[in-house]
């Protein structure tokens, strides 16, 4: 039997986000800055709310915070998501939840990579945001052909990456040398490339048909157009970025400000125009621009149960048919009240929230349970009115399609936001992809079950020993 030490998939995920953290600052300078905010208001909010920090310390939660990342990446072809799925599980990353983009005016069909254990989690809750480019999506078929050949002929993994995979995918793991390379090599999957892989007038026709699309086919590999911090406080984020010089989106996406936060909350800073370089037909390079990546901060709140979730996506409906936000900002302050307004049926406290069935909720025992017996009959509810058992939300881990598309076509230009018929395919996604995603509400309900079962464990256990 082999005695061989590998490293754990937690501490290649930690190396990796760290190495992505590094490379995405010097890459994009604002983000350091963005960095630095985030970091002042989390501080603030902790220092004004000691009740919060004190939770968030008895949740192991606070250290997580600090830490935590998302990064989005577009792929091109079905043979680069599998792969990139391979590569993700070494890291303890899997997909999960069906994102259709489409039906917002984004030609994609997207997953979420991301840790799914409770200590994984903890650990370094590194996400992924991860769309493959729906060319079936765009109407000229001359050029869906053209952007598909182009494709076809790059590899965006390099030999190491590759090699790597597959070793710790035959061996289980890989070993410390290895898992450093293996970071350094699949770094370089994400990292931004100076010189396109088409012509300038290719790239425009691609620009024309969507700003996505020339995005994702114009270039050498996904650079990582995003890498998000987690903010306490993303309406002080907000507001503190034209200090720092620093122009944020028109609007929050997500659910209003709320006591109770749900779900998810996103803002960003404008796109970059980047140089470029095009080679002509004389092998000469031509100079021009790209405008894609950009910095992103979000605050998350419960997940939601379908329940919960329905209510949500009825009230967003309803806030929209109102005011629909305008990318110039222009409608601004109208949007925000509408959407406050919308959102007033939707209980605003974690007890409401809780007997309502609205939102997931992890069960721990309080002091008095820690040494009280209760009767094995005896359900939560009566076991949190008895004082023997509290309940903290479960944090939104995923994202929202709604709003995904909103930060793309924030960044993208009022002309992203293109009419395209509404098309999920899940089976297809999964295809491409190899294995099914998780589906988010029974991860989550799974958790739920979890912590009550220990609970009422516990409680039982004492009693049997009396």
């Amino acid at each position: 039997m082999s005695t061989r030490s590998f490293v754990s998939s937690c501490d290649i995920r930690s190396a990796f986000s760290a190495a992505m953290s590094a490379m995405y600052r010097t890459e994009v300078p604002a983000y350091g800055t963005l960095m630095n905010i985030v970091a002042r208001v989390n501080a603030a909010t902790l220092a004004a709310d000691p009740a919060l920090k004190q939770r968030l310390e008895e949740t192991d939660s606070l250290e997580r915070v600090s830490e935590e990342r998302h990064g989005a990446i577009r792929l091109g072809t079905a043979a680069e998501l599998a792969m990139m799925r391979r590569v993700f599980a070494v890291m303890g990353m899997y997909p999960v939840g069906y994102y259709d983009l489409s039906e917002a005016g984004v030609p994609v069909h997207s997953t979420a990579f991301r840790p799914v254990g409770d200590e994984a989690l903890k650990r370094n809750p590194f996400r992924v945001f991860t769309s493959l480019l729906r060319l079936d999506l765009i109407a000229e078929e001359k050029l869906r052909a053209e952007a598909e050949a182009i494709l076809r002929k790059r590899q965006i993994f390099t030999a190491g990456a590759i090699e790597l995979t597959e070793k710790a995918e035959r061996q289980g793991g890989l070993d410390d040398d290895d898992a450093k390379r293996f970071v350094a090599d699949v770094l370089e999957t994400f990292r931004w490339h100076h010189h396109a892989n088409v012509d300038l007038a290719m790239y425009k026709r691609l620009h024309d048909a969507h700003r996505l699309v020339a995005d994702v086919v114009s270039f050498k590999g996904p650079h990582i157009n995003h890498l998000t911090p987690r903010t306490l406080d993303i309406d002080e984020v907000q507001r503190l970025m034209p200090e720092y010089g620093i122009a944020p989106k028109a609007v929050v996406e997500g659910p209003p400000s709320r006591r109770c936060a749900i779900l998810l909350r996103q803002t960003s800073f404008k796109a970059l125009e980047e140089a470029v370089s095009f080679k002509d037909a004389s092998g000469s390079w031509q100079e021009g621009t790209h405008t894609a990546r950009f910095g992103e901060i979000e605050s998350r709140g419960i997940a939601l149960t379908p329940k919960g979730r329905a209510l949500y996506d009825k009230l967003l409906t309803g806030s929209r048919k109102v005011v629909r936000p305008a990318a110039d900002g222009s409608n601004a302050a109208a949007y925000e009240k509408a959407l406050a307004d919308a959102f007033v049926p939707f209980p605003d406290s974690w007890a409401e929230i809780r007997q309502q069935g609205l939102g997931y909720f992890r069960y721990s025992l309080t002091e008095k349970g820690e040494s009280a017996i209760a009767s094995a009959d005896a359900g939560i509810d009566q076991l949190v009115a008895d004082g023997l058992v509290c309940f903290d939300p479960i944090v939104y881990e995923d994202f929202l399609p709604v709003s995904a598309a909103g930060i793309f076509q924030s960044n993208l230009g009022d002309e992203a936001a293109q009419a395209f018929t509404a098309s999920p395919n899940q089976q297809r996604f999964e295809r491409d992809l190899g294995i099914p995603v998780l589906n988010e509400f029974d991860h989550y309900a799974g958790i739920e079950a979890q912590s009550i079962a220990e609970c009422q464990a516990r409680l039982t256990a004492a009693q049997a020993a009396e």
